[in-house]
């Protein structure tokens, strides 16, 4: 399936921010509840022993994703480590809970930060979760070349992939929405509002998880990216999730 590379409500500086942290929340619920970060866990504890690092920059961080339940994943395996949650556009109120949660492993940067030219005081492990997707082509390049030249490690990882099955799934989004929604901490009444007065946020998932699975790179596209840049090892492939759910693609790269 070709690439297309439609627009994604949530990367628009016009689209309402309260939508987007609502949406964005929404995808941080379902990551939990499938606990992706078990199959990520092996991966970035690779990233970080390879980089002789114990901090992650986690970019693009949208609601958090399953970097609190990773966190604790890699404690149990021995692997201490200290994680800051970035976005473009920072969802505070997200990261305020996630670090509340987190026993002191988690803080947050409220300042804008790009992927494409992380600042300099954040160093340690980079990692993109189900975001890259979001990234143009270049910009994609950009991010990966952007860590080689800093010598920083990265690792990304994609639930999207351009498949009819995964089309098909994400038909079911609005479903999905109305059904987690009660179930969604902390309790808001926007969050009701949005959802079954005026239906946004099951729409704003719908449509960008449409685009997203056509957003997607395959892992070999992942490679042609990566050619090119400063000296790194990169590795790429995929993982099933669980039973029924599909594929996780990931990208692994550090410091040759």
């Amino acid at each position: 399936m070709k690439r297309f590379h439609l627009l994604e409500l949530e990367d628009q500086p016009w689209f309402p921010r309260t939508i987007r942290d609502l949406a964005t929340d929404y995808l941080q619920f379902i990551q939990t509840f499938f606990r992706v970060d078990r199959v990520m866990a092996p991966i970035v504890e690779r990233g970080l022993e390879a980089a002789a690092t114990t901090r992650i920059v986690d970019l693009c961080s949208g609601g958090s994703g399953p970097l609190r339940l990773l966190v604790t994943d890699l404690a149990a395996e021995g692997v201490r480590v200290h994680a800051t949650l970035t976005d473009l556009y920072p969802n505070v109120p997200a990261f305020e809970t996630i670090a509340a949660q987190s026993n002191g492993t988690i803080d947050f940067e409220t300042r804008s930060v790009d992927a494409r030219a992380v600042p300099p005081d954040l160093a340690g492990l980079r990692t993109l979760f189900n975001a890259f997707h979001h990234l143009k082509p270049e910009d994609a390049r950009s991010v990966l070349h952007a860590a080689a030249a800093a010598r920083q490690p990265i690792a990304i990882f994609e639930l999207s992939e351009r498949s009819w099955g995964n089309l098909l799934g994400v038909l079911a989004a609005p479903v999905g929405v109305l059904i987690a929604t009660p179930f969604m901490r902390p309790f808001l009444w926007r969050r009701l509002f949005w959802t079954y007065l005026i239906p946004a946020v099951p729409f704003t998932c719908l449509w960008d998880g449409i685009v997203s699975q056509l957003r997607a790179y395959t892992p070999d596209e992942l490679r042609g990216l990566c050619e090119g840049s400063a000296p790194m090892r990169w590795d790429v492939g995929q993982i099933p999730i669980a039973k029924g759910s599909g594929r996780l693609t990931y990208l692994l790269g550090f410091p040759a």
